[in-house]
């Protein structure tokens, strides 16, 4: 017998983009850094939240690249003027990568207290059921 995988199984069609999403997704980095929420603000929004401490907005950039949401960090080195005794503040750069899905785009981004929002919407359709006419030939 053979294993079907989720995109050539017959009753979904066009869910070939899926597969690959998964693929994408599993691939990431998942080191644990920056720590991160994700909440639901309501029935079509979303906020990611990332804890960034000690970075301003000038140290991150926001992408959206074939519906991946990219958010990268990375600080200017001015460690060479300061002494340190005990360096427990993580400054290293990082990247972080959400899959967004069909129809979810970015509303906007905010940086709070050491913490990036990141808002996101779901577009609904104003129609769900579609009538198909039938055409003689």
């Amino acid at each position: 017998m053979t294993k079907m995988s989720l995109g050539t199984h017959p009753f979904l069609l066009g869910f070939e983009q899926l597969e690959r999403l998964v693929e994408r997704t599993a691939k990431a980095g998942n080191d644990g850094y920056p720590p991160y929420n994700i909440e639901q603000c309501g029935d079509n929004a979303y906020r990611i939240t990332l804890a960034l401490a000690g970075f301003s907005e000038g140290d991150l950039s926001i992408t959206l690249e074939d519906r991946q949401l990219v958010i990268r960090g990375r600080q200017v080195d001015d460690t060479e003027e300061r002494v340190f005794l005990h360096r427990g503040i993580a400054a290293r750069q990082f990247q972080r990568s959400f899959v967004l899905a069909e129809g979810v785009e970015v509303a906007g981004a905010t940086m709070e207290n050491g913490l990036l929002h990141v808002d996101l919407r779901r577009q609904v359709p104003d129609t769900i059921v579609q009538t198909i006419r039938i055409e003689r030939k």
